[in-house]
């Protein structure tokens, strides 16, 4: 449904309450919108007029009191075509602008800017890391140390090198070393770390029973030669998660729980920022809009931030849906070019 759909009159009601709930956060009565000098209704035509909305799906009663709040359904309505965004003000911008400017560090930019989201609207501030390139794989190499230790040299890419240092069941000759290197380096040049690892984890599932020593060395010493960290190329910086715990909104135990979990797990967070990564412009997903439950009472208001003008990665603020859009829009938007402004200069 959009805006033109409901008439004039409808459509100052659903603005007049959305803006009422949004600022005071009590569910809005007929009496009080009537009282609105905005509106200039009758109580009478402010009750048959929510009446409407409330069969429309916009708006709903929260419980038995005669207020009413809107739905996600009204939220959509009103942020897509009633809503007027409010320019901000020099000193906000400039605040921003500093402590984004404050670091000459990439990382600590980063850093610096969801800090920032998250002091200025009172919300948790997220900002989605830049994809890193991937990690190919083009030779393996295995020497022997000492108390069963082994180092490991991979080259990656065209000239990085990475050693890392495992540790094996068994010790190993250099020549069982060198034929597992060849082994690896032949089944495997060409792909990143993970997918490597996984097909010869796989491998080792299918055919178990008639693989030979060789093999199965390999397989063993990849499984942790392999190893990527934790974040593979996607993560996330996120500051301010405790300001939830102010929103009476969200103010259920069980549910921030499972937020902060969410946070803490990043795979779900992480895919929804992905899909601000090839969107233009700010991106709100209200509510159960998201696709996971466990952002139901939340909003997250997204946008990418670029260098060289291409997309490198999404940042954003994570509140209540009941959250002022009008100033958390132009936050969000000032935040990402200012970020890629900074980040651009580093180069």
């Amino acid at each position: 449904m959009s805006g033109t759909e409901l008439n004039e009159r409808a459509q100052l009601l659903l603005k007049n309450l959305v803006e009422r709930y949004i600022r005071d956060g009590q569910p809005v009565g007929s009496r009080t919108l009537s009282r609105d000098e905005a509106v200039a209704l009758s109580p009478a035509t402010v009750r048959n007029v929510m009446a409407d909305l409330e069969d429309l799906g916009l708006i709903h009663s929260p419980h038995t009191s005669a207020g009413r709040v809107p739905t996600i359904k009204g939220y959509r309505l009103f942020v897509d075509n009633l809503l007027t965004i409010k320019p901000l003000n020099r000193d906000t911008v400039s605040s921003i602008e500093k402590q984004i400017a404050a670091s000459s560090d990439p990382e600590k930019l980063l850093a610096g800017a969801s800090r920032q989201l998250s002091d200025i609207t009172a919300m948790a501030g997220v900002v989605m890391l830049p994809k890193r390139e991937v990690a190919a794989l083009r030779q393996v190499e295995f020497l022997p140390l000492s108390n069963r230790r082994v180092l490991v040299i991979l080259v990656l890419n065209e000239r990085e090198v990475q050693n890392r240092i495992i540790h094996t069941s068994r010790d190993y000759s250099p020549a069982e070393l060198q034929q597992i290197s060849n082994y690896l380096t032949q089944l495997c040049a060409g792909q990143d770390l993970h997918s490597a690892r996984e097909r010869l984890l796989r491998e080792m599932n299918e055919a178990r029973d008639s693989m030979n020593q060789i093999m199965a060395d390999a397989i063993e010493m990849a499984s942790q030669a392999f190893a990527t960290e934790e974040q593979s190329g996607q993560d996330y910086l996120i500051e301010g998660q405790t300001n939830l715990m102010s929103y009476a909104d969200m103010g259920n135990i069980d549910r921030l729980r499972k937020l902060f979990e969410a946070f803490n797990q990043k795979r779900d967070i992480l895919h929804l920022l992905d899909q601000s990564l090839h969107a233009e412009g700010v991106q709100i997903f209200i509510g159960e809009e998201s696709g996971y439950e466990v952002l139901g009472d939340c909003s997250v208001v997204s946008a990418p931030y670029r260098v060289d003008n291409q997309v490198i990665g999404v940042l954003g603020v994570i509140g209540p849906t009941r959250m002022a859009y009008d100033r958390v829009i132009p936050i969000v938007d000032i935040t990402a070019r200012l970020l890629g402004n900074s980040l651009n200069q580093l180069k």
